[in-house]
């Protein structure tokens, strides 16, 4: 008889993080939440508006104006776009929600951006 002891999947673990942290924090009209969304090619950022249930800005790197450099770049020109997008919008102060990921390289790199250029959080 073989014992079959399989890896937790990576992606699950983070889906149970961001469940226990979206337990905590939610977005309002006066201070949406700023979520991350993470994969092997892109990275995704949305201010929203969980009582009503809105998104009321985004940006991805598959927007045009960001397309070349490392992911890390990307990601920084991510964070400068929604902060853009979102003062534009007339929301400078939000929640972070890093959706279950390390704050760290991509994650931080977006979230320093967004602060350097207006979002508070």
């Amino acid at each position: 008889m073989k014992i079959v002891i399989s890896k937790p999947d990576k992606n699950k673990l983070r889906q149970k993080r961001h469940a226990r942290v979206r337990r905590h924090i939610s977005g309002t009209a006066e201070r949406p939440r700023l979520n991350v969304f993470r994969s092997n090619k892109n990275i995704y950022a949305q201010l929203i508006d969980d009582v009503a249930g809105v998104t009321l800005a985004s940006a991805s790197t598959l927007d045009k104006e960001v397309s070349e450099g490392t992911k890390v770049e990307q990601a920084q020109k991510v964070g400068e776009l929604v902060a853009k997008r979102a003062i534009e919008a007339g929301h400078k102060v939000v929640v972070f929600d890093r959706g279950g990921y390390l704050y760290h390289g991509r994650v931080k790199a977006l979230a320093e951006a967004a602060r350097e250029h207006g979002l508070d959080f």
